[in-house]
């Protein structure tokens, strides 16, 4: 297991196909379906619209940040570390490993209640057991490692990509599509904070989409591989979704959906879809959860970092079996990693021109130690770009800071932030503390 030190070329074995296959597992989710209902207010075309351009423009970045993983062989919390310091990339480190056990949770709660729903048709209720039994499964798939992954990510993903065809036919041969365009949308939901809750879900991937890309043969099959496979895939389930809340003014999309195979009795492939769906999905956040906290405690160990985070998410799953505030969180992701990922992107393809000391990377004291081992202007530049998010933010406003924003910012949060983070950033290396400056 390579840990967080650089990826040998000889244990780099997936291909273009292999990361169209690892992103679908990823999207193939019922977290996903769930979060279609959130833009249920803007009908079924404009809901579309905003699917497929927040997934546009969320996709770029993401894929965008993979390419510094297949270039260096480094995971994505290290690839930080040229912006931040080696001690400020812990600072994201921390973020990410929040997150990712907070994903595991929602996955593994997701998992367990749509399990539960469809063994009680067979007279079996136990949702915390489906919930301990995802959890530790998802937890051995991160376990076994990258060359096993291209293997049960080849077959899984396969089934499951047949089932959710069926799965889509199902639900619009029960609603159709005439019927649900014809449903009004609410003029008081703006578009671009539809589109930000769309966005928010490839840029959750971006703190660990290195994690993966390390082991690629090539930038180029990689990055195509990524950002085609998620854009067909995620824009899939997000429409699946918005059209089963749509039909039903359902909060809970994936429950329709899954009742619906019910009905047509399709409860075997039904659970099929329930247990592989966050086994493909949920062990990638259970992997990359280990991943940052090596970069943080080394010593850790891969394997015990695994099965720690596994553990942890399990805990949450069933201390907190209910989801609140689903919208709040995506948004909040966005709020962190936004900013964060568009310094280092214009760090590394403007600033650095896609060059990185490998060395410097893991040694106190080199360029990237800055001031005992922190870069303050990429901090800067952070603060000021989340601020942007959350001022932007009518939502986060109101829950963060009680303030109900009496004009809600037209234009989103996420392009703003992560733009403008990036710009700030780029003038204080240009123009701000020459001391700070290492190139």
């Amino acid at each position: 297991m390579p840990g967080i030190e650089p990826t040998p070329k000889a244990e780099r074995n997936l291909g273009g196909w292999d990361f169209f296959l690892l992103w679908a597992g990823a999207a193939v989710s019922l977290a996903e379906i769930w979060a279609g209902s959130l833009i249920v207010p803007m009908g079924l075309g404009l809901g579309l619209w905003a699917v497929l351009l927040g997934h546009l423009i969320g996709n770029t970045p993401f894929a965008l940040g993979g390419l510094i993983g297949s270039r260096w062989g480094i995971p994505t919390m290290v690839s930080v570390r040229p912006s931040f310091g080696i001690r400020g990339s812990y600072f994201a480190s921390a973020l990410n490993v929040i997150q990712l056990i907070g994903w595991t949770a929602v996955m593994l709660i997701i998992c367990g209640t749509a399990a539960d729903a469809i063994s009680k048709s067979y007279g079996f209720s136990n949702p915390t057991l489906w919930v301990i039994l995802s959890g530790a499964i998802t937890t051995l798939w991160a376990v076994v490692g990258h060359r096993i992954w291209k293997y049960l990510q080849r077959i899984s993903v396969f089934v499951l990509l047949i089932l959710c065809f069926a799965m889509t036919y199902i639900v619009f041969r029960e609603y159709g599509w005439g019927v649900l365009s014809q449903i009004p949308q609410k003029k008081d939901f703006p578009f671009m904070v539809g589109m930000d809750l769309v966005i928010a879900m490839p840029i959750s991937w971006l703190p660990l989409v290195s994690d993966y890309s390390r082991f690629a043969t090539g930038s180029k099959s990689s990055f195509w591989g990524t950002w085609i496979s998620y854009f067909i895939v995620s824009s899939w389930m997000y429409l699946l979704g918005l059209a089963a809340s749509l039909a039903t003014q359902s909060s809970d999309p994936s429950g329709v959906v899954m009742n619906l195979m019910l009905k047509f009795g399709w409860a075997i492939p039904a659970l099929i879809i329930v247990l592989f769906s966050t086994f493909t999905t949920t062990f990638l956040d259970i992997y990359s959860t280990a991943i940052s906290g090596l970069n943080i405690f080394p010593k850790l160990g891969e394997r015990k970092g695994v099965i720690l985070g596994g553990i942890l998410g399990t805990l949450v799953a069933m201390t907190f079996p209910t989801l609140l505030s689903y919208e709040h969180f995506l948004l909040f992701i966005g709020a962190m990693f936004c900013p964060l990922f568009g310094i280092v992107l214009v760090d590394y393809f403007f600033l650095r021109r896609r060059v990185i000391d490998l060395d410097d990377l893991y040694r106190k004291d080199g360029k990237y130690w800055y001031r005992r081992g922190i870069n303050p202007l990429a901090l800067i530049a952070w603060a000021i770009g989340f601020a942007i998010y959350l001022g932007f933010s009518p939502m986060l406003m109101e829950k963060v800071l009680g303030i109900r924003a009496a004009f809600p910012w037209p234009l989103g949060s996420s392009l703003p932030s992560l733009i403008m983070a990036g710009l700030i950033y780029w003038g204080l290396k240009k123009f701000g503390v020459r001391r700070f400056n290492t190139y």
